[in-house]
């Protein structure tokens, strides 16, 4: 058989994972005559953080929307937490919590009493106090909605999201229009659901250093296709990105860029015979990554 014979030939994507805690092969989704999703494959482990990053249009939104059960798809394979989304049923949607962009009901209920209130919709719901307590609320506990900072609105809307306590926890865009000491306290809250709840955790973001900061891996999202997946430091080395060395020789600044920069050091380790003046290693950035991803996909 000839070779251009044999790379016709499709190849099929591999099976589901339903021991993982999310899975999906060959999704598609069309809105009218337009397609949105173009047979994405991704996998997410239990425990595992992924951040699903990508361009306005991209298909992230689309996906959440799939994998939460709030969207049928077109196309495709799909398992959340071992079920189908778009047909699991009420003891699955107690197993996920979903904090979206921006919730602006529930303006008159205090908080303490929302959260009491939405506790009972689940079979073993964390005690109210304690979680007000532990997301930081506590101080809050008969403050009306409506009140609340930005900050302790989306405190209040993770409380919300893990009050049932899921396995696995979506996050969309969840800092947006946050001030630095409100985003910095919000990953601080993040990390603990990581670290002490071993919780699955599923965020879109714009924030490139977010990501970087709670993410085990990153997958991206360009034109409704999955064009790379894995940790910030992975990618880089997928698109070859480069590092800059900067440092001082014969009282003039020099800077080169490299793949390899622990062997340019090296190099002027030796030539110079000893330590390098004012030697800066700036390596590639989840930014500097995920420009030159974008920019590789769709030049």
């Amino acid at each position: 058989m000839a070779a251009s014979a044999i790379s016709s030939v499709p190849v099929a994507p591999p099976p589901l994972e339903p021991s993982l805690a999310i899975s999906m092969r060959s999704l598609r989704m069309r809105y009218g005559k337009v397609d949105v999703l173009h047979g994405v494959d991704l996998d997410v482990e239990h425990g595992e953080v992924l951040a699903l990053l990508g361009p306005n249009g991209a298909g992230k939104s689309t996906t959440i929307e799939i994998l939460e059960g709030f969207r049928r798809r077109s196309g495709g394979e799909v398992t959340v937490l071992g079920q189908d989304p778009g047909s699991a049923d009420d003891a699955w949607r107690a197993r996920v919590g979903i904090v979206m962009q921006s919730w602006r009901d529930h303006a008159r209920w205090r908080v303490g009493e929302l959260i009491t209130h939405v506790a009972r919709y689940y079979p073993d719901p964390r005690e109210p106090r304690e979680l007000l307590d532990a997301v930081g609320l506590l101080d809050c506990l008969d403050q009306e909605c409506r009140h609340l900072s930005g900050g302790q609105r989306r405190r209040l809307d993770v409380a919300l999201g893990i009050v049932g306590r899921p396995e696995l926890l979506f996050l969309d865009e969840p800092t947006t229009g946050f001030d630095p000491e409100a985003r910095r306290d919000f990953h601080g809250l993040i990390e603990r659901l990581k670290e002490v709840e071993r919780m699955t955790i599923l965020l879109t973001t714009h924030d490139l250093a977010e990501a970087e900061r709670l993410a085990d891996s990153i997958a991206i999202l360009v034109g409704g296709q999955l064009v790379a997946k894995g940790s910030a430091h992975r990618l880089a080395a997928e698109i070859e990105a480069r590092a800059e060395v900067r440092w001082a020789e014969d009282g003039e600044r020099h800077s080169r860029f490299t793949p390899n920069p622990s062997h340019l050091v090296w190099e002027l380790h030796t030539r110079l015979d000893g330590p390098i003046p004012d030697l800066e290693v700036r390596r590639p950035s989840l930014e500097d990554t995920y420009l030159g991803l974008i920019h590789r996909e769709t030049s």
